[in-house]
């Protein structure tokens, strides 16, 4: 048995699932999620708890069984308490701003970057700071929050691809927490030319 697949997701107070034709909703005070599953796999409510069972042993089979409780597991805690993903911007003349419904961003192109989120999504808590010695690099700080964990971090995703942290000197977009390793550059005029 997998040893995710086998334990039973509680349902908290508030929460209501509805499982029709391997088609499983969550409502909860945060939102509701909807999301088909493969027919091969059980789910089923026992006691106030969600319970995925699989037919066989097979691999494909085992490899169902732990997707698709952690899958339903991410839909009951989104549902509940949301998901969120933090990003840092550090760079001098690195800048955010957010719009009504957009965040607009200077990441050292010709252009400021619009992103818009998708429907569900909300980028919230855009700090920007000035350089100090504490935060000598932090030019902004912003979140990624919704209910649906795989849409939050797409977003997050496409966003720090705009402008990976480069290894030289750590500027660009990273999430909070990230360990970036750095480089040492280049060693210095060590001949100082031909005499």
């Amino acid at each position: 048995m997998s040893r995710i697949g086998r334990m039973p997701i509680p349902i908290p107070e508030g929460v209501k699932v509805d499982i029709k034709d391997h088609k499983v909703t969550v409502t909860g005070p945060k939102g509701q999620l909807t999301r088909a599953f493969h027919p091969d796999i059980n789910i089923t409510m026992d006691d106030g708890k969600l319970v995925v069972e699989r037919p066989t042993d097979r691999g494909f089979h085992r490899a169902l069984h732990g997707l698709t409780r952690s899958l339903l597991a991410n839909m009951v805690t989104g549902v509940t308490q949301g998901f969120q993903k933090v990003m840092e911007l550090s760079g001098v003349g690195y800048r955010v701003s957010k719009q009504p419904n957009k965040l607009l961003m200077q990441l050292g192109y010709s252009h400021p970057v619009e992103i818009v989120p998708p429907p569900g999504i909300e980028i919230t808590g855009v700090e920007t700071f000035t350089p100090t010695a504490a935060n000598e690099w932090l030019s902004a700080r912003f979140a990624v929050s919704g209910i649906d964990k795989e849409a939050v971090g797409e977003l997050a995703a496409k966003i720090r691809a705009l402008r990976a942290v480069e290894p030289y000197k750590g500027k660009g977009l990273k999430y909070r927490g990230e360990r970036v390793r750095r480089k040492a550059g280049k060693a210095g005029k060590a001949g100082k030319g031909r005499k």
